[in-house]
């Protein structure tokens, strides 16, 4: 078939964008009755075709939606640029041009644009310079000519070829490969054919550290294929992908410490199972995947699972995630660090996001940041003498005891708490006195007998004071440390600003520093027969 010259000999397969739609010639050829050459194009949106490429009863090409396909004419198709011209266009070129910034927007100096003047000499110094490119959405399909990139912009690091006219990971390579320093590379958006030797590329991402492939219909089979073109990888960004099964990997991808899966439709969380062995795999995104639950089961409630080991940062936001069963399966992560876990389904249950948030706190011993706000040592320690004293009763109820003799609680509980005897251990077992419900009663019901003690003025004699309740338990949104500081004040003649408040619970052998003004005194959980220090 004698094609048109403005169609290239290679045409079926390419990728074309008409009208800021973007698709894929599967047909060249005449369609009677209709004269002349057609293009038969599946689109990327199937709301732009027409058919799943019949006509009249003929099926030219196929489409993977019934309505994805339609016929154009070939001088409407733009199949793209090589990848220089592209960056001529957005970088400044030959002549007096206007040189852009990464986002295409024009370098100005005041009002004015900066233009090219000069000497080649001098024009080529500003491509040399070039570490950072983006041409994303600028119609890129192919390479130049061998050296061509190399000797043009040879120094590049950094590289954004997202949502171009590039469909195969061989016209990729024939970019990359003229750059040789290139580390990070955005692919996203592109619809890339696989070759039948992936490996035979590896030499074109040999230095490739970071790779972006979102939003490109892969699945992880394919994902694995493609894997031994990058034998140096360490940052995959896979969001918004087809990834619904996950396989272990075998010999590829064992450099990754990043790992993202966010935005995919995970069949279930049993399939984590096949990436949980990746060596040096330190941050793992799962936002989004339809998740909901995690578990190890490898080891009991109170162990440390073989699984993720390097594992810091772990993002399983927006999920499905309701139990607390979960967050205990967490702990088993032997380096979790930080977690990104913020649209807590567990709300609903809880009526306060502020509750769930000291529950995981407690519920995780290493954890150092929560929904990127660092835990104090502070708030750590309010959030776990909280829960050793909500949960005390279920405690005692299962088995628990004061008499370490006598405390046997059955598994279920220990299951369902397994952190709660390290915190015994840590902060002593909770007393009745201390589980009890706090409750409103008159104010002669409700006297705390606190010493007060300044142990850097021997002169001073400790006061036994009792004081009302109603002030520091059932007022507690107002009784707060900078009101306490006032109250001493009165009864010490010490200016409150200079005073250094600490107590020691009449349970723990352990001072505890009251050194948040805004915290209400109930945060520190004070209890009759405890000993406030002062010093100044």
């Amino acid at each position: 078939m004698t094609q048109s010259d403005s169609v290239p000999c290679d045409a079926v397969g390419r990728r074309i964008i008409y009208r800021d739609e973007y698709g894929t010639v599967r047909f060249v050829g005449t369609v009677p009755p209709a004269t002349g050459i057609w293009l038969g194009v599946e689109w990327d949106n199937p709301e732009r075709g027409k058919h799943d490429g019949t006509h009249e009863g003929v099926q030219y090409f196929q489409c993977s939606h019934p309505t994805g396909g339609s016929f154009i004419r070939p001088q409407k198709a733009n199949f793209g640029v090589d990848f220089l011209t592209a960056v001529r266009d957005r970088y400044g070129q030959e002549g007096n041009q206007g040189i852009q910034d990464c986002r295409g927007n024009p370098l100005r100096w005041g009002k004015k644009p900066i233009e090219f003047l000069g000497s080649q000499d001098v024009k080529q110094r500003w491509f040399d310079a070039l570490l950072i490119i983006s041409v994303s959405a600028s119609q890129v399909s192919h390479a130049n000519e061998e050296d061509e990139i190399s000797n043009v912009c040879p120094n590049i690091i950094e590289l954004d070829l997202a949502k171009n006219l590039l469909n195969s990971w061989d016209k990729v390579a024939q970019i990359t490969r003229q750059l040789r320093k290139l580390e990070h590379l955005d692919l996203s958006q592109n619809k890339l054919e696989i070759i039948s030797s992936p490996v035979s590329l590896s030499d074109a991402f040999a230095n490739l550290k970071a790779l972006a492939i979102q939003h490109n219909g892969l699945t992880w089979a394919q994902i694995l294929e493609c894997a031994p073109m990058w034998p140096e990888l360490e940052r995959a960004h896979l969001s918004s992908n087809a990834i619904s099964v996950l396989e272990r990997p075998v010999g590829v991808l064992q450099s990754l410490t990043l790992l993202d899966l966010s935005s995919n439709p995970l069949a279930d969380e049993n399939q984590l199972v096949h990436i949980a062995y990746l060596p040096r795999l330190e941050q793992l995104i799962l936002s989004n995947t339809g998740l909901t639950s995690l578990h190890f089961d490898d080891i009991q409630p109170d162990g440390k699972t073989a699984m993720f080991p390097k594992l810091k940062f772990l993002a399983i936001d927006k999920n499905r995630i309701s139990e607390f069963s979960t967050v205990n399966e967490l702990n088993k992560l032997r380096s979790l660090e930080q977690l990104k876990f913020s649209d807590y389904a567990m709300v609903e249950h809880e009526k306060n996001a502020k509750t769930v948030r000291q529950l995981i706190i407690a519920k995780l011993e290493h954890l150092n940041v929560l929904n990127r706000t660092e835990i104090s040592v502070d708030e750590r320690k309010g959030a776990e003498l909280d829960y050793r004293k909500r949960f005390g009763k279920d405690w005692m109820k299962a088995g628990g005891h004061q008499d370490p003799e006598k405390n046997r609680p059955n598994k279920e509980f220990c299951a369902e708490h397994p952190r709660y005897q390290t915190l015994i251990d840590k902060y002593g077992a909770p007393e009745v006195s201390e589980m009890e419900q706090q409750k409103l009663f008159a104010l002669k019901d409700q006297l705390l007998a606190l010493t007060i003690k300044c142990p850097d003025s021997p002169d001073q004699k400790p006061l036994e004071k009792k004081l009302p309740a109603c002030v520091l338990l059932t007022n507690v949104d107002s009784m707060t440390i900078q009101k306490v500081r006032g109250l001493l004040h009165r009864l010490l003649k010490v200016p409150g600003a200079e005073l250094r408040l600490t107590y020691i619970s009449s349970k723990m052998d352990m001072e505890i520093d009251m050194d948040n003004d805004l915290k209400p005194l109930s945060y520190y959980s004070i209890e009759s027969g405890d000993c406030i220090l002062v010093r100044w």
